[in-house]
């Protein structure tokens, strides 16, 4: 696992956390009338497609792989994959319209999708996950595995939701001019009646659910402020050496989803003012 890119992918997301909260990513409701945008469901493609191409690519050639891989590591790179291919073929294939988005937003995309890729397809393909999987409890393998099946479920149910928002969005587009403005509306059915974001926190527990099956929970002391400034400053192999991939990928998934989600919740509040449920949530159904 390299050990460098585990680091820096993790501490690049967590300066990114804070640099969201003030920053709009230029996608979507925020997306930004410049020269410099493309397509919405092209771009998104572009910048998805890469994390199984990186990941397959890892999995089965890097030099930490075994010569054998094992069925739990299949099972974990099958489950992988399926996400992807829901992420980004299926599911743009499916969709009506996107917002324009900007190149940055497909340059840190790709980026991002590099390093994830390659990290989670290094790690499962590693000798040492061989022998940590052929050892993990089967009811904890099991359990994760169906937290993942429950979350990508639910993902994909309540972007099935959006989706016909944005149909009926494609359908106005054609009655009526509206200067190729997407439309949006206020979300209704199933966790959408307590929070505003719950394919968010599906593709939480979907991740949670695969770290929990391909990998021992990381163990933290509690850091004073000069250690954590010693974290930039210590080896790439000394930097948290149980935060493995998958729990670095659900880090880094919170970190950069919930910023966008408050702002977006911030914007609906705004946009559709008494309209919009006053009791419901961000992301945490009755809490945040």
């Amino acid at each position: 696992m390299p050990s460098g890119a585990r680091k820096w992918f993790t501490l690049g997301s967590s300066a990114l956390f804070f640099a969201l909260f003030s920053l709009e990513a230029p996608f979507g409701r925020f997306s930004s009338p410049w020269i410099f945008t493309l397509d919405g469901k092209v771009s998104w493609m572009m910048m998805e497609i890469v994390s199984p191409i990186c990941f397959s690519y890892s999995y089965f050639t890097s030099p930490l792989g075994g010569s054998t891989l094992s069925t739990r590591q299949n099972l974990l790179a099958a489950a992988y994959l399926t996400h992807y291919a829901n992420r980004a073929v299926i599911s743009p294939l499916m969709t009506p319209s996107r917002s324009r988005s900007d190149v940055i937003v497909l340059a840190a995309g790709v980026t991002f999708n590099v390093l994830n890729g390659c990290l989670i397809g290094s790690y499962l393909s590693s000798p040492d996950t061989q022998t940590f999987l052929s050892q993990r409890s089967s009811a904890i393998f099991i359990f994760g595995m169906l937290l993942w099946g429950l979350g990508f479920a639910g993902n994909i149910k309540h972007d099935m939701i959006l989706m016909d928002i944005r149909r009926k969005s494609s359908e106005k587009k054609d009655s009526a001019n509206n200067g190729g403005k997407e439309h949006y509306a206020i979300p209704h059915g199933l966790l959408f009646r307590w929070i505003s974001f719950p394919n968010y926190l599906c593709e939480w527990f979907e991740w949670l659910g695969f770290a929990l099956a391909a990998s021992a929970t990381p163990s933290f002391v509690p850091l004073s402020f000069a250690d954590l400034l010693g974290v930039f400053h210590a080896s790439a192999s000394s930097f948290f050496p149980t935060l493995t991939p998958p729990w670095i990928f659900l880090f880094n998934e919170i970190v950069l989803m919930f910023p966008r989600a408050l702002r977006a919740q911030i914007w609906y509040r705004k946009t559709f003012g008494d309209k919009f449920p006053k009791d419901r949530k961000i992301i945490i159904p009755f809490l945040l």
